[in-house]
């Protein structure tokens, strides 16, 4: 990797790596729970072998300082043991997502020259189109989590044959930690390269939010997320123990959050829908909660209202990217007058907003979102091209991030987000933010979803068209929702079209897919 990108150093250098920090929560409390699936349940001491047999694993079949270990798979104990083993072998862990498909993963492959490759049954046929082709992958590289196949390695075999000793790989701050590749709901995923630096500069901020060797954190978003490692890392680097939820159902969540009395949980706003929505919310102990996180994709302010009235426990938005650089908080139990606002810049981090000449704008006008801080990818992995693109330049030379979204600063230093770029719609040549439409039309008592994209207009370039999901029950039409929402708009903003949908495209961590209701508008369009 070229050095593009040159974080400023925190005020405070973290005194340690994750991977010392958890060795050491390992050590402290050894008969501890540190990872809870289903029935399935690891003290530390029982973690922490685990973790050293995947790290020697890996060595005995070459591993070096920086090797990729990719891994696709379920939500399990295996997978924790297997992300924390690589990072303690000196790894860079590249997780994968399962709900991409196998053209994307095998570009993903080819993009991070991944030599180990773990898999579990339930995803291993999004690999079988072209697993013949990896010719990184090493001698017996290819091992099976949980399914027997004679051309894969069996897991606990190979784990059986590995020792359960510390490996001693010093673990710089320079090394690399891992490769998360972009959810790719506008295009082509991006790798994103992290270093242990970063990570451990994350960790200096999980004291205010509560973490410590007595959190259980609830988590049922999938593994492969950086919205998931987000909470997934405080709680290990604080001794807790982690809960896992395979497969998220809003009861179960609730139920099992009672049952194992958890501290911390990360959700995506779909999911707080949900749970919040759901018949006999009331009825649950909830009280053990501290703390709630969301990110991913905007929480709007009437459920974070109802979150922080009905839900125990403060509720903390994060918004921010992957890549890092400009990262927002919103305390809402703390601020609960700012809840339209994503919240302020997190500690050490610089926001610049610019316009579409890359120029500043004045304060208090909205521009798209630049930020900077200690907590900084490296850059896309193999793609300098694609790093420099995403780069801004102030006057004294220091470099942002640009995040592609558009926002600004309110009188009071916090953050209020208008769009992506890329989804700001240019109509008879004026700026139209499509989160503004979305707002308008939940505003409406018969919308339960709303989602708006631009699509071409002879007369103006482009114009709205807004896609919605009804509340059950609801005998409203698509003209009397536009014909309402219009009268609430300003001229130029006003939406063209209405369709009615059953649900919306999103991913699995609630993100809307504008690329597949673009699709779906284009399909419809042709017919």
């Amino acid at each position: 990797m070229s050095n593009l990108i040159t974080p400023p150093a925190p005020k405070k250098q973290p005194e340690q790596t994750i991977v010392e920090w958890v060795s050491l929560s390992a050590k402290s409390h050894p008969q501890r729970e540190a990872v809870v699936c289903e029935n399935n349940r690891l003290t530390w001491a029982e973690f922490d072998l685990r973790a050293n047999k995947v790290a020697n694993g890996l060595l005995s079949l070459g591993l070096g300082k920086g090797d990729r270990v990719a891994i696709l798979a379920a939500t399990s104990i295996e997978y924790i043991e297997i992300f924390m083993g690589t990072l303690r072998a000196g790894g860079c862990l590249v997780p994968l997502s399962g709900m991409t498909s196998s053209d994307s993963l095998e570009g993903m492959m080819a993009n991070c020259g991944a030599k180990f490759l773990m898999v579990s049954k339930s995803t291993k046929h999004l690999m079988e189109p072209f697993v013949n082709n990896l010719k990184n992958i090493c001698s017996d590289g290819f091992i099976a989590i949980d399914f027997i196949d004679p051309d894969w390695v069996n897991y606990e075999n190979w784990l059986d044959g590995a020792s359960n000793l510390e490996p001693n790989i010093k673990i710089n701050f320079e090394d690399t930690f891992n490769i998360i590749y972009s959810s790719g709901t506008t295009g082509v995923p991006k790798g994103i390269l992290h270093d242990h630096q970063m990570r451990a500069a994350q960790m200096e901020r999980i004291g205010d939010s509560g973490f410590d060797d007595n959190s259980r954190t609830l988590l049922s978003t999938p593994l492969y997320s950086n919205t998931t490692i987000v909470a997934l890392l405080p709680t290990l680097v604080g001794g807790g123990t982690l809960v896992l939820m395979t497969k998220f159902d809003a009861a179960r969540y609730l139920q099992l959050l009672q049952e194992e009395r958890c501290t911390h949980t990360m959700l995506v706003p779909v999911q707080y829908k949900r749970i919040m929505e759901l018949e006999g919310f009331e009825q649950y102990d909830l009280s053990s909660m501290r703390m709630k996180f969301s990110t991913s994709a905007p929480l709007r302010a009437a459920l974070k209202r109802d979150v922080l009235d009905r839900f125990p426990g403060g509720l903390t938005e994060i918004y921010g990217l992957t890549e890092g650089g400009g990262t927002t908080v919103l305390a809402t139990h703390l601020y609960p007058d700012k809840l339209e606002s994503v919240g302020q810049p997190s500690v050490g981090v610089e926001l610049r907003f610019i316009d579409d000449n890359d120029h500043p704008v004045e304060p208090g006008t909205t521009g798209e979102i630049c930020g900077r801080s200690p907590t900084m990818m490296k850059g896309y992995y193999g793609r300098d091209d694609l790093t420099k693109e995403t780069l801004w330049q102030d006057k004294n030379g220091d470099t942002y991030l640009k995040s592609g979204d558009m926002g600004f600063l309110d009188e009071d230093g916090f953050l209020y987000l208008s769009d992506r770029k890329k989804d700001m719609i240019i109509s008879g040549g004026l700026n139209v933010y499509a989160n503004d439409l979305e707002l308008a039309l939940l505003e409406e008592d018969d919308v339960e979803d709303a989602a708006v994209i631009g699509i071409p207009s002879e007369d103006w370039g482009e114009t709205p068209l807004g896609f919605v999901v009804l509340c059950a029950g609801s005998l409203r039409n698509a003209d009397s929702i536009r014909t309402s929402v219009n009268q609430r708009l300003g001229k130029s903003q006003r939406i063209s079209h209405v369709l009615i949908q059953t649900s919306l495209p999103r991913s699995q961590i609630g993100k809307i897919l504008k690329r597949e209701l673009k699709a779906r508008f284009n399909k419809q369009n042709s017919n």
